[in-house]
């Protein structure tokens, strides 16, 4: 770009400012929830799709409920109803950005051959802000996988030994395990014997790898994959949630963030592929919160890959001016995000290094909006401005 702004924020803009096309294209939101940040996504996606080779579309939503979406704007598989309910995690199917573009990648694949199709990759793992998912699901999935390609003899387990092992799914789902160790199952020896088998049936699916993916199909193979990193995942973010040491918050932080990141290396390993989440988990600094008073530190998802990758990384982080819904009122002059306000278009793009990483920080008035940090300016690729935040209300968790 020859200016430091521009109120256009499509593709040609954001990779002209960016100066080179990027395999892993983060789009970063300071809330969830809005409207506007989802249509800027949905918009960005479509002009890379159209005219920059961009086939994947990378969400934070659950990695395994997220098959069923893939599945829909691949095959035209399940009513989208049923799609947005059961393929999106924490309720984010009922938000009208989400729904059309699921409805937009289905129409845009109708009559296209398979490489010439759109997909869908959920990047987040079976978790929720106080709970994880059960390890059966994607235990169950592997063993299936392999049990009807490899002699039964290679096997650790039966399908039986597993089922025994996970027991009751509740228990596994124990909310108040967030909150209180010796609630989770995560430390128990059913939950230490599981996670030997998830690690054997891993390196049976590696060790055997040739073989297994001359029988198996493209979407079988990774599919395998991933259901095997996230029992392996979900089966580490149940152990540190038994635990009693100070790390464990920590931890369990870096868990989510890291299994993000391994999805969303996998989504790039088909191509171009643009990744929609919280700023927090795309950033490239080390991230921090405060929980019960006490400082935490971790690596987020975008901090792992950037590492992978390099200059095959690149992160827009989007800030917002107002959000009413949540008394976010306009910025401060002096910020960053008033100085992109006073320009007066809805949307911007901007060079972040046009700003000051020593300009003031913003004050959320609301905890589930995290205004830009100056200090990390420096290691941002793009900022993108949405001025008014006025037709919806966000939801909190990053």
């Amino acid at each position: 770009m020859n200016t430091a702004h521009s109120s256009i924020v499509d593709a040609a803009a954001v990779l002209g400012l960016l100066g080179r096309r990027p395999c892993v294209l983060a789009l970063g939101e300071p809330t969830h929830g809005e409207e506007e940040l989802l249509a800027l996504r949905n918009d960005l996606f479509r002009d890379l799709v159209e005219h920059e080779g961009y086939r994947t579309i990378a969400v934070e939503s659950d990695c395994v409920a997220g098959l069923l979406v893939d599945d829909h704007v691949t095959t035209g598989a399940g009513d989208l109803d049923e799609v947005m309910a059961r393929g999106f995690s924490h309720e984010w199917g009922t938000q009208p950005g989400n729904r059309a573009l699921v409805a937009w990648m289905r129409a845009h694949n109708a009559g296209r051959a398979a490489a010439e199709q759109v997909r869908f990759a959920g990047v987040d793992g079976p978790l929720e802000i106080t709970a994880a998912a059960s390890p059966r699901a994607t235990l169950t999935a592997l063993h299936t996988f392999l049990a009807a390609r490899l002699d039964a003899s290679l096997l650790p387990c039966t399908a039986t030994d597993l089922d025994s092992l996970v027991g009751d799914d509740a228990r596994w789902t124990e909310a108040a395990a967030m909150y209180h160790p010796t609630r989770s199952v995560g430390r128990t020896s059913d939950a230490q014997a599981l996670r030997l088998l998830a690690d054997d049936l891993v390196d049976l699916l590696d060790a055997w790898s040739p073989g297994l993916r001359a029988v198996s199909s493209r979407d079988e193979w990774d599919r395998a994959v991933l259901h095997g990193r996230t029992a392996v995942g979900l089966l580490r973010y149940h152990s540190w949630m038994a635990d009693t040491s100070p790390a464990r918050i920590a931890r369990l932080l870096g868990v989510r963030d890291a299994m993000m990141a391994q999805n969303l290396l996998a989504a790039a390993d088909r191509g171009p592929v643009l990744v929609f989440a919280h700023n927090a988990h795309l950033q490239r600094d080390e991230s921090s919160m405060r929980m019960g008073g006490v400082p935490v530190h971790w690596w987020s998802a975008g901090a792992i890959v950037d590492a992978r990758l390099g200059d095959d990384y690149a992160f827009v982080h989007t800030a917002v001016g107002t959000i009413p819904a949540h008394d976010v009122d306009a910025p401060a002059a002096d910020t960053v995000e008033g100085r992109l306000s006073a320009l007066g278009a809805p949307r911007v793009l901007a060079d972040p290094r046009a700003f000051d990483p020593s300009a003031p920080a913003r004050v959320s008035p609301w905890f589930g909006y995290a205004p830009l940090d100056p200090a990390h300016l420096p290691r941002i690729d793009g900022l993108a401005f949405v001025r008014d935040c006025a037709l919806s209300s966000g939801t909190p968790a990053p």
